[in-house]
């Protein structure tokens, strides 16, 4: 008899890591700040991320190449109008719904994905990223505890 073995989906997760960022930036001119700040070249994705068939949400992304990094930077908040036949004061209003890529952490407005093997570089691209005069405050999150950690694999 011949053994058999799987190799589940879990086998190998991608070490990455996860920095929030309040900020009131629209996504281009935050982008434009850390590349200043970091003296990075982040560039918009040529395709969105896709949650679902009516939610999609840009992101801009950046391969460090000197240092064998791969950087993104998402928003955590995507906005969509919805067309809606109202007879009230405010009919030719649109409406909006908002959806978030971590809906346990609505307060975010931006993640920072870093993915790479080790977290040295993590406290000086945080005092790098709060002094940009927009940046409210910018911390690490733990990526292993959320529970809609598959939203950030991308």
């Amino acid at each position: 008899m011949v053994a058999v073995h799987k190799i589940t989906g879990d086998f190998f997760e991608e070490a990455f890591i996860l920095i929030a960022l309040h900020s009131s930036l629209p996504d281009y001119n935050l982008v434009y700040e850390i590349n200043n700040c970091l003296k990075a070249n982040f560039k918009r994705s040529r395709k969105d991320l896709d949650i679902s068939n009516t939610v999609s949400f840009p992101f801009f992304e950046w391969e460090d190449e000197i240092n064998d990094r791969y950087w993104t930077l998402i928003s955590n908040n995507s906005k969509k109008e919805e067309s809606t036949v109202s007879t009230n004061l405010f009919k030719d209003e649109p409406a909006f719904t908002t959806h978030h890529l971590i809906p346990e952490h609505k307060e975010i407005d931006y993640f920072l994905k870093i993915e790479e093997d080790e977290a040295q570089m993590v406290d000086t691209i945080l005092k790098a990223l709060v002094t940009i005069p927009k940046i409210i405050t910018a911390y690490e999150i733990d990526a292993e505890n959320l529970k809609s950690k598959n939203n950030l694999i991308f």
